[in-house]
């Protein structure tokens, strides 16, 4: 449940930031900038239902879920298709999320 909690906060974070980026960058009415902000309180919400025993440890693990779904926006939203080194670093991002997140912890 994890992984879909910071699949949907990645989507969430991406989508309000990207708002942000076409009012600005590309030059879209400033009215981009209310589904933005909603999208990063969502964003922020659903970061905050982790399953973690420290903020700081959810935070660090999320962010290798970020970088694989910034990829899949690149490719999705943007019409950009990944190169082979993007996938090798997301893929290698997600295996340290995945450690951070699984590794035992004494109690």
């Amino acid at each position: 449940m994890t992984y879909a909690i910071y699949a949907l906060a990645a989507l969430a974070e991406i989508a309000g930031c990207f708002a942000f980026w076409a009012w600005w960058r590309l030059e879209k009415s400033p009215l981009w900038l209310l589904p933005g902000v909603v999208s990063l309180i969502a964003f922020a919400w659903l970061l905050a239902l982790v399953e973690a025993n420290a903020a700081g440890r959810a935070y660090a693990a999320y962010g290798g879920i970020y970088i694989a779904a910034s990829l899949c926006w690149l490719w999705l939203a943007e019409g950009i298709r990944p190169a082979p080194w993007d996938l090798i670093g997301a893929t290698i991002c997600i295996l340290g999320a995945s450690i951070i997140l699984l590794a035992p912890r004494a109690a």
